[in-house]
């Protein structure tokens, strides 16, 4: 073979796998990078329907959104099943099932992925367990208190918003203070350390107001 036709398929191949890896890279965006409005249109279309899900759970129950999605989503599998059956039947192709594709692919779940989400999952809980034990059984005071001024000011946001309600300001915060930050990231930086500054402050004058006994078991 002519060195300069292979080299050229090797520089054509080597040209399409970049390709394939920056197509593949540019079809999986993270969390991150929805939320930040890399890609402003897959991030709207997952903004969107993340508000009507939890605008529809607002005025519906759990049980008829669910229902209503399954029978959309089986109504358009059904007539897009059933118009390509006339159509086949039509021009007499052979085509087969169109959801053959969908079919054949393997959707169960292995089990070392199982046990690795498990093993995860087991982490955060078991973490979670020892930090509420810690709190609730007054380990340190200053947290403790921290947790019951926390406690008490939630009955108030619970008095005003139910969860549905908190969880869709969670999902519009979620969308839209990650590319405010994103623009104005020194000046909120400059205005969080000053409230740390402070919070750490007050907490520091708190600490030397305690009990004896109780700085003392802080101390050892």
């Amino acid at each position: 073979m002519d060195p300069m036709n292979q080299s050229a398929q090797i520089s054509s191949s080597q040209g399409l796998a970049d390709g394939k890896n920056s197509a593949a890279k540019d079809s999986k965006l993270s969390v991150k990078d929805l939320v930040h409005w890399r890609d402003p249109k897959k991030s709207g279309v997952v903004f969107g329907l993340s508000m009507l899900l939890l605008l529809s759970l607002a005025a519906f129950s759990v049980i008829s959104v669910a229902s209503y999605l399954l029978l959309a989503l089986l109504c358009v599998t059904i007539t897009f099943r059933i118009y390509k059956s006339v159509v086949q039947a039509v021009q007499k192709s052979g085509d087969g099932h169109p959801f053959k594709v969908l079919m054949d692919k393997d959707v169960s779940i292995a089990p070392e992925t199982f046990r690795k989400h498990v093993d995860v999952s087991l982490t955060y809980i078991n973490r979670a367990l020892k930090q509420m034990s810690r709190l609730f059984l007054v380990e340190d005071l200053v947290d403790s208190l921290k947790m019951a001024v926390a406690m008490w000011l939630l009955t108030y946001v619970g008095a005003v918003f139910n969860g549905i309600t908190i969880l869709i300001l969670a999902d519009i915060l979620l969308f839209s203070v990650p590319p405010i930050y994103e623009k104005n990231k020194t000046q909120i930086d400059q205005y969080i350390d000053l409230a740390r500054t402070q919070v750490n402050t007050t907490i520091a004058k708190l600490q030397e107001k305690l009990p004896g006994a109780v700085k003392r078991s802080k101390a050892e």
